[in-house]
């Protein structure tokens, strides 16, 4: 990094924080700050996976206000207040139990078999239903509840070492294991919400951008409401960058690690590193990267364990489907040429496809500052994205937390459209609404590429930013 660049003043000039600063905040501060937590905790607790009334007027709520923060924290007190906001909104949803995602008894059921010494990649779930392959916990009951019965498990090693931790503690209690699994995330959460400050300011960004992934409502929901391991996978990823920023890739290769082992999802940047750490570094890194892997997942790996994850994958990218894009319109001309669904075909057509255009984007970049790896990042994950044909709403949270880094907004606007799709599921039966999938990437692509041919975001547009 230049020394200019070192020496570049953050947009609040030199005054250092103190809490005095808050006794200067305009009571319209406080004002926001309280109807925000209250649409989140609303949001939270109140509606179930169902009720799409509640859930949208809910979300609209807390995303106008999100926006509206955003535009006023325009000094040093008023970015670590609504910071200290998004903090208490964190540990009020600590305690909600997950209720717009049934994700949690699987998790329970995982913790259960690994407290019995049982490989949760060794059998599906159907197994210890049958006489003598009983477990203790893994009741007809709790069977019912999986929305995933006839998968195997597919949550890596630093996900399921939660799920153990919380079931051991609380073996009796599915709410009070999801509390214990969402304390480590809080922590997560708080620990990248400081990462952001710092890397945005180390980088000579607006260290508010922080708040763009502080109080999104669909982070704070789909991360600390419904207990999804994004959190986990960010704040480890932040670490890596940081140690990298710093430079220190010894930490930062067993930082990244740390983050595969919570979701495979960032293996996806690993090309991008290489020409800004330089052949003979990247060696080292990824070498020290792979060995740390191997032990994280060492206490899982065995033919049960590559039978198991290799299933859960082949059905990710040949069986899902939800809220897909590109996928979806070619899935329509499959119908149209075959009169059936080619996912089969498509998913690993799609997959080669995304490795394809991260390598091409990898050997097109002749950068070897940090500055600019956000953006390749950011690129890499949205690529991945408008190819898989299943893209739940916190799948876009980590497009979110890249964009502060960048010129691009259009993943804020994918957090607020992607949660439209719990639509689907207040009919009777789950129904997937294809006009709302439309609506959503229709906005999404327009405004990307927009951003991408002006070069301008649409938050300065619409006086946000």
């Amino acid at each position: 990094m230049s020394e200019g660049m070192k020496d570049q003043r953050n947009e609040y000039g030199n005054h250092s924080f103190t809490p005095s600063f808050l006794r200067s905040l305009s009571p319209g501060y406080w004002g926001l700050g309280l109807l925000f937590i209250l649409c989140i905790a609303g949001l939270g607790y109140l509606p179930g996976q169902s009720d799409f009334a509640w859930i949208a007027g809910f979300h609209t709520a807390a995303f106008l206000l999100y926006l509206l923060i955003y535009r006023k924290a325009d000094n040093q007190a008023a970015l670590y207040f609504f910071l200290g906001v998004a903090l208490l909104a964190r540990l009020i949803l600590v305690g909600a139990f997950p209720q717009l995602s049934d994700d949690i008894y699987r998790f329970v059921w995982d913790g259960r078999l690994i407290n019995e010494g049982i490989n949760p990649f060794a059998h599906l779930p159907s197994y210890y239903l049958e006489e003598g392959n009983q477990v203790p916990g893994l009741a007809p009951e709790l069977y019912a509840l999986l929305n995933s019965q006839q998968y195997f498990t597919i949550y890596p090693p630093v996900a399921q070492a939660t799920f153990a931790l919380a079931t051991w503690l609380f073996p009796d209690s599915l709410y009070a294991a999801s509390v214990a699994m969402k304390a480590p995330l809080f922590l997560f959460e708080l620990g990248s919400l400081a990462l952001l400050v710092k890397l945005l300011g180390k980088l000579g960004l607006p260290e508010r951008g922080a708040l763009l992934y502080a109080l999104n409502p669909m982070i704070l929901v789909e991360v600390m409401g419904n207990l999804h391991f994004e959190g986990a996978m960010i704040f480890f990823l932040l670490l890596s960058l940081w140690w990298l920023v710093a430079g220190r890739p010894g930490p930062s290769a067993l930082a990244m690690a740390l983050s595969v082992a919570s979701k495979l999802l960032p293996l996806l940047f690993g090309f991008f590193l290489i020409r800004r750490l330089g052949l003979r570094r990247s060696f080292g890194y990824f070498a020290l990267m792979g060995l740390a892997l191997l032990l994280l997942f060492s206490p899982l790996l065995g033919g049960a364990f590559f039978s198991g994850m290799g299933s859960s994958l082949r059905l990710y990218f040949q069986r899902f489907e939800f809220n897909g894009s590109i996928y979806y319109l070619l899935r329509w001309v499959g119908y149209q040429i075959s009169g059936y669904n080619l996912i089969k075909y498509l998913g690993p057509a799609l997959a080669a496809c995304t490795f394809l255009g991260i390598s091409i984007a990898a050997r097109r970049d002749r950068r070897q500052d940090w500055r600019s790896l956000p953006g390749l990042m950011l690129f890499a994950i949205c690529l991945y994205l408008a190819f898989t044909p299943t893209v739940h709403p916190w799948y876009t949270s980590l497009p979110l937390v890249l964009a502060p880094f960048t010129r691009f907004r259009f993943p804020i606007l994918w957090t607020a459209l992607a949660s439209l799709t719990y639509i689907n599921y207040s009919y009777a039966e789950y129904h997937e609404q294809l006009a709302v999938v439309a609506l959503e990437y229709l906005i999404v692509y327009s405004v990307a590429i927009w951003e991408w041919r002006s070069g301008n975001n649409w938050m300065v547009e619409v006086g946000v930013e």
